[in-house]
Parts: structure tokens; C-alpha cells; sequence
């Protein structure tokens, strides 16, 4: 994609703003999490926790000047923006053109205390001089109520209080706090720091506690990061894809965002503008099989937890999506004061695919439990009281396998018999038997078989279109969906089984655009489909390298990689034409995919380090 880097001096005079789109960071600490642009302008806050209202709203504001904070260098000419490698903080430097130059670290704090996680709601800017006497504004600009200006109530000798209705902010800070009020521009000759946060007193040296948070923070993620099992190959970029997946977890709960942001468009003018800061059971089950790929298998397990807790709660359906804090309402509205990415409205709140039928979820769930009763290196293994819970959810996935649904892409306007959904759910039947026979509960093995087999037979036979030459969307349909790339993943058939061989290729023809797959090309409730899935691509990639396109695969997944921004980040859809970033962000589908796809190219390190 293409990135700026800078901004020339005439620009910086003139007052040139620059669009800098999803080039963006995510910055969390599994509690909360924020968006900070290159220049280190944070445009997303979402307080106290992923799904609550934005305290800083900037990115779906529109034109408007408000929901953000930033902190802007006269007469900038350059910027350049990273994380500190192999964390979750990032940092900016800022230049103008006399060559002065301030450099902004920004975090959440995560790490170990009192042997218990400390993950404040809170954010941390340090703002430091590294040459010359850089000139600096703070501003401070927050909302409420999804898009109203948050209007400051009070001051204190190092605080400021924003406080509307039931909405109170703090921002606790040793910079001036007069300069601050006003947005008026000082000389910067030493550090200074602002957290971000609850109406509470800070008590202690503030400098101090922001620099020792700061390590400890570091040192957590490098930690972390240093436990991961990868491979050889794509290190980088499988490294930061699983920072960004553990941000999308709410420890407290298990439950795993989709993404950060609501309403960002799939693709402009669409009307596909969607609220994604809740906890799909489908898309979670692909972050845990990425995470437990390269070892994070505690998210995993906290997972397993979240869809227990949800599995015995009712007799009723597994719904689709829940919020991080399950059961809370999902009802889906339009705020208004909020125009929306770049202007492009509506932004919705909540989500209506609540109340939808998606029968792949129960399969998502039983595969989401599946190597509590394989994988040794768990210290809990599943039993058999864990079994027979599932086997409840394999009661329903068998009774729903091959009835209409709305599928795995949410259609709001009809419902068929979708593949993706019959094959989940027979995959989830299926491996409980694998379960029982695990268990050596032999006859519930045979059970269990009893049910799979018929439901696999008339999978096979009625997903298969002879006049398409392709296993189909939906059970007598003609349209063709990436979704159908997964069968050899779930069992379903083999990667070389011909009928599969030839739906690949049928959707190379149908699909693929600029090298970019689309999820499917038939028309849905808001017209023609325009931007393509990122996770289809790696879907594409990954059944190519099974077929021995090995080349191929590669190559196709380097190119996939350029598509990330600077940080190394993907959202949900790309633009084939332009390369641009659509849909919300960072997306925990693509991100998942890119590991998956990224481990399974990989050479080993075997064959790659010690023998070469």
C-alpha cells in the first residue's frame, strides 16, 4: 500500500493534513485498547473496555475536529512511527525542519503484580525532547455518547477532568496544564507524561510510575513473544499478527473481539458498514487455532471458558455474536453524531446478526474444544463431563446441519442450506466421536458416527454442482463462495479429491481479482460485492500449497504481506484495483489467517538453520 512518510516544509506551513486511513497502530492490554496514527494521534478509544462508548471518536468523525488526542510539533516535516519490536507500545518521532525533534511512546500497562495481571483501563503517553527545543501543542479532545464533544469540568494541579452526564475522564499529567486547556504552544525542555483513565487520583510520581510501567510492560510482551513456537519463515510478520490477536482477548471474560472499530466500510458508498467489537464464536475459533498453533494456548483455554459459560446458560440456541460480557444487549442503532470513516456513514452500535441463525457456531465451538482432549501440554485436559456438555451442543449441530441458515457471510436478506455451515457442523459431530474414542467411550464413539455419516453423504451430494463443476455456496445454488476452500481443513474431503480440484479452479476464474479473492461474486442484500477478503486469499493460498503449487502459494502470500500497513496490521477487505484497506480494523480473521497460512509455508528450522 502506499504509505506516507513525511510531509515537506511548505506543506507543514500551509497546514497540510494528511489521510492517513487505516495506516494505524493498536496499542492494549487485553482490558482495553486505542488506535494511534503515525503522527501519534490517537483517533480510537473505546472506555473502559473494547465494546463501551469512544472517548476518543476521531476516526469516524467525518471532517470534524473532535475525539482525540494528539500532540502536534510546529513546522513538522518528517514522522516517523513503529512499535518497539516484538511489543505492544509504540513509538513515534516527530521532526521539524530546524532538525528539533520529540519522540512520543504510547501503551497500555500489562504485566505481572501481586501475582495477578495488572491491566488498567488506562493509556500512557510519554513525551520526550531527543534534539533541539522542539515547539509542542497537546490537545485533548474527547467525546462521549458516541460522537458529543466531552466538555472539561474541572482542573486540578496535574489533572483534568472531562465529565458529561455519566461519562468522567481524567487525564492525570505533569506538562502544563493551562497549555493544555487552552491548546497553546510551549517549548518542550524535559519529559513529561499523561495518563489517561478513570475519575480517580493518581497518587505517586507520576514520571516515575509511567517510565517503570513502561519496562515492565516491554518486558512483559517481549516475554511473551519469546515463549511463541513459530517457524522459520515470516517471522516478523507471524510474530506481530499474534501481539495483535492477543489484544483482540478480553482477559477477564475469554471472549475475542472480531475487531477493534465499528463502521468501517467494507467498501465506499456500500452501506456495509458494520459494528464489530463483539465476540463472533466463529471467527474466535480461527483466533484460537492461530494462537494455539504458535503456542498462546492460554487464550485458548480462556476461550473454552467464555462458550462454557454460554453453552450452559440456556437451553436455547447458541447465538452468533455476543459482547465480551455476555448476554449484554447487541441491539443495533445508528449514532448520528458521528458521520463516519472518511465521512462514509452509517455508524452502527451494536449488531443485528444477533438474532440471526448461523448454524456453523456449533461446530466452531466443539473444534474450538478439541485439543483440550488432545494437546499434553495443557494442565486441565477434558474429561468426560466436558464431553457430554459438548455432546448438547452435538445434539443441535446434527439437527441443524442441513437446514437453512443465514451462512458464515451474514446474509440478512435470505437463507439456504450453506455448505460452510453443513460442513462445520458436521465436522463438530464428527469429532466427538473422535472425542468419545479418545475417551474410550466406545459406544458413544459408534453414536456419534451414526450421526456424522449420513450428514457427510449428503453434503458431498447436495453442496456438488455438476453445471458449475464445483462444490457450491449453498445446496443447489449456482453462485460460488471462498467459505467452500475449507472443506479439506475440516475433514470434509481430500484436498486432491477431484471435485475439490476442480471447485479451485473454478473460483480462481469466478473470483479471483488482481490476484485478491472475493468471498463470493453473486449479488446480496446491498448490491455487488466490490473489495475482496483478505482471509479468502489465504484460504486460496493455503489449498494451492496442499495441491503442490508451492511456488505459487508463495508467492502469492508475499504479496498478501505487502498489504499490511506500516505496523504490520491488515483490516477485513482490500481494494484489488487500489490495494486500500477496508472494513474494521485490525481484523481478527486476516490476522488469524496469516498465521495459519504463514506456519503452514514456512520451511523448518531445521531445514532452513542447522542444515544450510
Amino acid at each position: 500500500m502506499n504509505i506516507p512518510k513525511a510531509i515537506t516544509a511548505s506543506q507543514a506551513e500551509a497546514g497540510v493534513k494528511i489521510d492517513h486511513g487505516l495506516d494505524l497502530a493498536v496499542i492494549g492490554n487485553c482490558k482495553t485498547a486505542a488506535l494511534v496514527d503515525p503522527t501519534s494521534r490517537l483517533v480510537w478509544w473505546c472506555f473502559p473496555r473494547f465494546d463501551a462508548d469512544p472517548v476518543f471518536s476521531r476516526l469516524l468523525a467525518g471532517d470534524e475536529e473532535k475525539g482525540f488526542s494528539d500532540v502536534v510539533l510546529d513546522g513538522m516535516v518528517d514522522y516517523k512511527s513503529d512499535y518497539i519490536r516484538n511489543t505492544a507500545l509504540v513509538e513515534t518521532i516527530l521532526t521539524d525542519a530546524q532538525g528539533n525533534a520529540v519522540r512520543i511512546t504510547d501503551f497500555a500497562p500489562r504485566f505481572r503484580q501481586y501475582g495477578r495481571m495488572f491491566r488498567p483501563p488506562q493509556l500512557f503517553r510519554i513525551i520526550e525532547p531527543i534534539a533541539g527545543l522542539p515547539r509542542i501543542t497537546i490537545r485533548v479532545r474527547p467525546t462521549h455518547s458516541y460522537g458529543k464533544p466531552l466538555k472539561r469540568s474541572s482542573l486540578g494541579s496535574n489533572h483534568i477532568r472531562y465529565v458529561e452526564e455519566e461519562s468522567t475522564v481524567r487525564v492525570t499529567t505533569d506538562a502544563p496544564i493551562a497549555m493544555i486547556e487552552h491548546e497553546t504552544p510551549f517549548v518542550l525542555r524535559r519529559p513529561v507524561h499523561m495518563v489517561f483513565g478513570h475519575d480517580e487520583p493518581y497518587p505517586g510520581d507520576l514520571a516515575a510510575t509511567a517510565t517503570s510501567f513502561a519496562e515492565q510492560t516491554k518486558a512483559y510482551w517481549l516475554h511473551w513473544v519469546r515463549r511463541l513456537y513459530i517457524s522459520y519463515d515470516y517471522q516478523e510478520a507471524i510474530i506481530r499478527a499474534a501481539i495483535t490477536l492477543k489484544l483482540s482477548n478480553f482477559e477477564e471474560t475469554g471472549g475475542i473481539i472480531a475487531a477493534h472499530t465499528t463502521s468501517i466500510p467494507e467498501a465506499p458508498g456500500s452501506g456495509r458498514n458494520w459494528d464489530y467489537r463483539f465476540c463472533w464464536l466463529r471467527d474466535a475459533y480461527f483466533v484460537v487455532k492461530a494462537l494455539n498453533r504458535v503456542g498462546a494456548t492460554q487464550t485458548m483455554e480462556d476461550f473454552i471458558g467464555f462458550t462454557l459459560s454460554l453453552a450452559t446458560s440456556s437451553d436455547g440456541p447458541l447465538k452468533p455474536v455476543y459482547s465480551v460480557v455476555p448476554n449484554l444487549p447487541l441491539d443495533e442503532w445508528i449514532a448520528e453524531d458521528l458521520k463516519g470513516y472518511r465521512g462514509d456513514g452509517p455508524v452502527r452500535i451494536g449488531n443485528a446478526a444477533v438474532e440471526q441463525s448461523q448454524h456453523d457456531t456449533y461446530g466452531s465451538v466443539i473444534l474450538a474444544a478439541l485439543p483440550l482432549f488432545f494437546d499434553r501440554r495443557l494442565p486441565t485436559p477434558g474429561g468426560e463431563r466436558l464431553f457430554h456438555l459438548l455432546e448438547g451442543l452435538g445434539e443441535k449441530a446434527a439437527s441443524v446441519a442441513l437446514k437453512p441458515d443465514a451462512g458464515i457471510w451474514e446474509y440478512r436478506g435470505r437463507q439456504r442450506i450453506h455448505t460452510h455451515s453443513a460442513a462445520m457442523c458436521w465436522a463438530g459431530v464428527n469429532r466427538l466421536a473422535s472425542i468419545a474414542t479418545r475417551l474410550g467411550l466406545h459406544d458413544r464413539a459408534a453414536y456419534w458416527n451414526s450421526i456424522a455419516d449420513p450428514i457427510h453423504k449428503e453434503l458431498l451430494e447436495r453442496a456438488w454442482n455438476p453445471k458449475r463443476e464445483a462444490f457450491t455456496a449453498a445446496f443447489g445454488s449456482d453462485d460460488l463462495d471462498a467459505s467452500v476452500l475449507l472443506l479439506p481443513d475440516l475433514g470434509v474431503c481430500e484436498v486432491d479429491d477431484p471435485r475439490f480440484v476442480k471447485t479451485v479452479a473454478a473460483m480462481e476464474r469466478d473470483l479471483l481479482r488482481e490476484k485478491h479473492m472475493m468471498r463470493y461474486a453473486a449479488e446480496d442484500d446491498f448490491g455487488l460485492p466490490v473489495t475482496a477478503f483478505m482471509i479468502c486469499r489465504f484460504w486460496l493460498i493455503d489449498a494451492w500449497w496442499q495441491q503442490g503449487r508451492r511456488e505459487e502459494a508463495r508467492e502469492a502470500f508475499i504479496d498478501a504481506l505487502a498489504h499490511r500497513n506500516r505496523y504490520g496490521l491488515l483490516s477485513e477487505d482490500v481494494d484489488p484495483k487500489t490495494g486500500a484497506l477496508f472494513g474494521n480494523f485490525p481484523q481478527t480473521y486476516s490476522m488469524a489467517g496469516l498465521i495459519l497460512t504463514g506456519m503452514k509455508l514456512s520451511r523448518n528450522w531445521e531445514d532452513r538453520y542447522w542444515r544450510s
